[in-house]
């Protein structure tokens, strides 16, 4: 098993890797009441775990019930089972179970404990680990939420192997993400991603997995509320999030509309002169080889997209804030103000 610590002053968890793990759960959950919330996927594949809780509360599964009304049903569901403030729940899930959970955790009796089991390779990498939680909404994408960590995340690898290979896709989206901003993101290099996929036959997913929250963990320990350094994990986001609210998070994973954004994302840096076209092009070779979109076919209206973009919560003032690629493994934080460098990139 690898063990990632995050540890700051006003937080420390650890992040436990390992096939198997979920077999193993009893050492690390605590000795209090426990309840689970997880959705009704998941069921199908883990029915001895999720009937080991007494108390639970199932939901909907996908991008389209990441919303208030989901929200409002867990935290009535924990209420109604008389969840008390030093119980503990239990999120088993992918990131929009994770993100949800985590938010009703923060909320509900204005906060109890809570444990991230992420099933999803995407909830693995990236989302289970860093303390965002929340909800999206008719403007945008998780615009209402909270910073609240985690007591324990306990990442198992063996969950993957029920997944779709469309799952597996958008999970690798984000781990693309994490090789093009790894030295902005870490001095550590044995978290690095870019040469290690660039050369790598197959897949290791407890190596990904492991360096992938590496990358994240160093982030968050930096800047835990995105005050500065933590928007470099955005990278590809503020275009990603528009292709998700303007398809209303239903024509592509989150991974996928990432790997789109990371690819709007260089292509605005080249514009603009900012990489030269050997490291777009090497970019792109990497994104192609783990099979992950580059591109889609679809109709929108370009000034709506650029209106989602300004109402992203990580734009300022008038222009729009994009991270992008300045060379390999290097990311920086731009305001852009020209609106057609940008829709000739969409």
């Amino acid at each position: 098993m690898k063990t990632i610590t995050l540890n700051t002053n006003s937080f420390k968890y650890d992040i436990n890797i390992s096939s198997g793990l979920l077999s193993d759960t009893d050492k690390f959950l605590p000795k209090t009441r426990t309840f689970l919330i997880t959705n009704d996927n998941l069921i199908n594949f883990y029915p001895d775990f999720i009937n080991r809780f007494e108390n639970r509360v199932i939901i909907k599964d996908g991008e389209e019930h990441k919303n208030f009304e989901t929200f409002q049903y867990i935290t009535e569901e924990l209420l109604r089972q008389k969840i008390r403030r030093n119980d503990t729940i239990v999120v088993f899930g992918g990131g929009v179970t994770g993100d949800l959970g985590g938010f009703a955790a923060s909320s509900v009796l204005r906060g109890v404990d809570f444990i991230q089991i992420p099933t999803t390779l995407l909830s693995q990498v990236d989302s289970s680990v860093g303390g965002k939680t929340g909800f999206n909404t008719a403007y945008g994408k998780n615009l209402v939420g909270a910073f609240y960590q985690p007591k324990a995340v306990l990442v198992d690898t063996d969950l993957l192997k029920t997944l779709p290979k469309k799952e597996i896709y958008s999970g690798l989206g984000e781990v693309i993400k994490y090789a093009f901003i790894e030295k902005s993101s870490s001095k550590n290099k044995e978290y690095y991603l870019y040469d290690y996929l660039l050369n790598s036959d197959e897949i290791n997913y407890q190596d990904i997995v492991y360096k992938s929250l590496g990358l994240k963990s160093d982030v968050v320990l930096s800047d835990e509320k995105e005050k500065g350094l933590r928007a470099v994990l955005n990278f590809g986001h503020t275009f990603a999030h528009a292709i998700e609210t303007i398809t209303n998070y239903k024509k592509f994973t989150h991974g996928e509309a990432v790997a789109m954004g990371i690819v709007s994302a260089f292509k605005l840096s080249l514009n603009l002169g900012i990489i030269d076209e050997n490291y777009y092009k090497s970019a792109i070779m990497l994104i192609d080889k783990y099979k992950l979109k580059n591109s889609a076919n679809m109709e929108f209206n370009k000034e709506d997209y650029i209106k989602i973009m300004h109402i992203d919560k990580k734009t300022n003032s008038n222009k729009i804030r994009l991270v992008l690629p300045v060379k390999q493994g290097e990311v920086q934080i731009f305001d852009v103000e020209d609106e057609e460098a940008i829709k000739d990139v969409i």
